[in-house]
């Protein structure tokens, strides 16, 4: 399977005017989990960045510094620096496991990046001669279209009620990921996005790289990577069930209305047929390849358990 691969998905295809296109796409069935390698390709058949890496162009999309590479394979891969590496290059693998659409991303400690050239947004992480510190290689696909100016609303159509997006909201929660803007949000542009691969239009969120500390609504209170604060809101991640009818999450996040509210405790059974066969086994070989240490990958993968457990019981 491909970054964004829908092989495995029922594709209900309609035509206007002649022109055959599909209903809009936001998880497929994962298959068989149990062989996934999450130190690895996690279930995808893109294997991780091969040296030397030759510089193709900076990208200015998002915050934190971006440049566009290309390896020894020939294949294109978008390297971002900053606080977001460890983060994106970890969760992709439990989101993708758990059917929803995600570019697969690598951890790579340190290497050189052949015929880089000055960057508007450079930082401590890049030397001018292209020797890097803590990247994030995150596949493209060349059959997968980014569809520009089409992001969308947690709370509107195509997916407002529907298992598969209360799913994506829970995995958002589960991570303490506080970045869930959406097509409601003008500065910083938003993280929900739509791709076309073979005719269909594959939704998907695209940040998964804030979270994993502190998650909250106040700007610039909130931590990344640091499971000493992921850890304190643990306790308060699913607080109750509300008359067996909305599962109450303590969640703070850039949006909150529209986003964790209306999530019943069916919605939560129905994600944890899929996120409750991953493995602490698996949890920390895919913390340890994104650039955890021995303490932290040992610390995420309890507090990532208890969570876990904490759905499984939100009946």
């Amino acid at each position: 399977m491909g970054s964004l691969s829908t092989a495995a998905c029922p594709v209900i295809v309609f035509t206007i005017c002649g022109t055959a296109l599909s209903q809009p796409i936001l998880w497929r069935d994962p298959g068989n989990i149990a062989g996934w390698d999450f130190g690895g390709t996690a279930g995808t058949t893109v294997q991780a960045p091969k040296p030397p890496y030759t510089f193709l162009r900076e990208d200015l999309s998002g915050t934190q510094p971006k440049i566009l590479v290309q390896d020894a394979a020939g294949a294109t891969w978008d390297v971002k620096f900053g606080y977001e590496v460890k983060v994106e290059s970890f969760c992709w693998r439990v989101v993708h496991a758990c059917g929803y659409f995600v570019e697969p991303s690598y951890f790579v400690a340190e290497g050189q990046v052949v015929g880089l050239q000055p960057l508007r947004r450079a930082g401590p992480w890049v030397r001018p001669d292209g020797h890097f510190t803590n990247g994030r290689f995150q596949y493209r696909d060349s059959a997968l279209k980014f569809l520009e100016r089409r992001s969308w609303r947690w709370d509107g159509p195509p997916f407002a009620g529907a298992k598969e997006l209360s799913g994506l909201k829970v995995l958002i929660m589960l991570f303490s990921n506080w970045d869930n803007k959406d097509g409601r949000v003008g500065a910083g542009g938003p993280n929900t996005a739509v791709f076309e691969q073979d005719h269909r239009q594959i939704y998907a969120f695209t940040d998964w790289g804030s979270g994993m500390g502190l998650g909250g609504d106040v700007p610039g209170r909130e931590s990344n990577w640091r499971c000493e604060d992921y850890s304190r809101q643990t306790p308060d991640f699913v607080r109750s069930v509300d008359k067996g009818r909305v599962v109450v999450f303590g969640y703070q996040g850039y949006l909150e209305r529209g986003f964790d509210d209306n999530i019943p405790p069916a919605h939560v059974a129905w994600l944890m047929q899929y996120l409750g066969r991953i493995t602490d086994a698996q949890l920390a070989a895919g913390l340890k390849a994104s650039g955890a240490t021995e303490s932290e990958s040992a610390c995420f993968t309890r507090e990532l358990r208890r969570r876990i457990e904490q759905l499984r019981n939100a009946r």
